[in-house]
């Protein structure tokens, strides 16, 4: 029997997913609760001692004293600090801001005060937002590309050395021949680890310009940098604020070059980790697959079985299923009369358009050449995924099975 289709494994790997997203977030909060509470209380008595003592000391109530500390909060909101700041919205403030609302950082140290401002940010930030996802996974594309072509031309360099490459052939086409690399993808674990190397060594190189000019210490710039970097963006730590810095110029030009190259690079690597977690939860679910129930395991293997193809038997069937081929039409009449659930007209034709496409996506994307789309007339237009999981899908290894 077919399954249920609210039960199929996409509904699954989805109700799973969000199962252990709550948890973790369950986790999360019980983590974070019990670490930074007791300092929220202690700092909250600290405050409350010192009020009173300020009301005390110089003769003011303590009415009036609340009604001039939310004066001075409504200012910092505003923006308006002490210590002298730079302009807020000045060209390179306001090019500040409209960086942190399409990467969606969103630090929220500057703000829109006025309704036409307000409105405009909402059409803006549309289509920037949309833009700048768009760049983004761009990026992941062409990152991609180039590590796959570099780790290809260390796999062969490997091969060459082993004997098991000729050295007569070159880099191109001419190697999609060969049996060693027609089968070739780069393995999404590598690529994985290449990316967290990068990731970690630009966090450690912005750190340190954070730390020398603008004077948090290493832990908080490297905190800064996550947050930024994974436009999480809190706000409570905000780099180029200061009205001046020694060198501006080229303070200002690499930090926009971190924060654009730290934004791209932890959304690359999100990405890929998205996948590994994908891979996850499609071996929870093979592990606990018709666990819960004996008797459709035993049917299905009992179907399997029966409905298995082996390359004897379908050498000895060729024949009789290029006549099947010219008799059907319909796929009631395609169907063995034996109870089958499966065509094996339509199998063995699905399996050759498999074949002739994961061929031509692991030649065209080794060697980097563009992509053709190739459509299955089986299949709608958004099969292969949508995004930056597609572009996952279609350029890494291990994917591949799960489609």
């Amino acid at each position: 029997r077919r399954r249920l289709a609210p039960f199929n494994e996409d509904n699954g790997r989805f109700l799973l997913l969000a199962a252990l997203i709550a948890a973790y977030l369950s986790a999360g909060a019980t983590v974070f609760s019990a670490l930074e509470s007791p300092s929220e209380a202690a700092a909250q008595l600290r405050w409350n001692r010192t009020l009173h003592n300020f009301s005390r000391i110089f003769n003011i109530s303590l009415p009036e004293l609340r009604a001039f500390l939310r004066s001075y909060e409504a200012a910092m909101a505003a923006g308006i600090r002490v210590d002298a700041l730079r302009p807020r919205w000045d060209f390179p403030g306001a090019f500040y801001f409209v960086g942190t609302v399409v990467s969606t950082i969103g630090f929220g140290m500057t703000t829109p005060a006025t309704v036409a401002g307000k409105l405009f940010l909402i059409f803006y930030g549309l289509f920037g937002c949309a833009g700048t996802i768009l760049f983004f996974n761009l990026f992941l594309e062409r990152i991609i590309c180039l590590l796959a072509f570099i780790m290809r031309a260390c796999y062969e360099r490997q091969l060459r050395r082993s004997g098991l490459l000729p050295p007569n052939v070159r880099r191109g086409p001419a190697v999609s021949g060969v049996g060693r690399l027609v089968g070739w993808k780069p393995s999404v674990y590598h690529v994985m680890l290449i990316l967290g190397i990068f990731a970690i060594t630009l966090s450690c190189c912005a750190s340190a310009m954070y730390t020398a000019v603008e004077g948090w210490n290493y832990v908080d710039s490297l905190y800064y940098c996550f947050v930024t970097f994974s436009t999480i963006g809190f706000g409570d730590l905000v780099s180029n604020q200061k009205a001046t810095y020694q060198h501006q110029g080229l303070y200002r030009f690499g930090n926009f070059m971190f924060i654009l190259l730290g934004v791209c690079c932890i959304y690359s690597l999100f990405n890929v980790i998205s996948i590994v977690i994908k891979q996850i939860l499609n071996w929870v679910l093979k592990k606990f697959e018709c666990r819960c129930c004996p008797k459709c395991h035993k049917s299905s293997t009992r179907l399997s079985r029966r409905n298995a193809i082996t390359p004897g038997a379908r050498l000895r069937r060729h024949n009789v299923t290029m006549d099947a081929d010219g008799q059907y039409d319909s796929d009631t009449e395609g169907r063995r009369l034996s109870g089958e659930m499966i065509s094996m007209r339509e199998l063995t034709a699905s399996n050759k358009v498999s074949l002739a496409i994961l061929q031509k996506q692991l030649s065209e994307t080794a060697n980097g050449y563009p992509r053709n789309v190739c459509i299955n007339t089986r299949q709608n237009g958004f099969s292969a995924g949508v995004g930056a999981l597609a572009i996952m899908n279609n350029r890494l290894a291990e994917t591949s099975d799960s489609r």
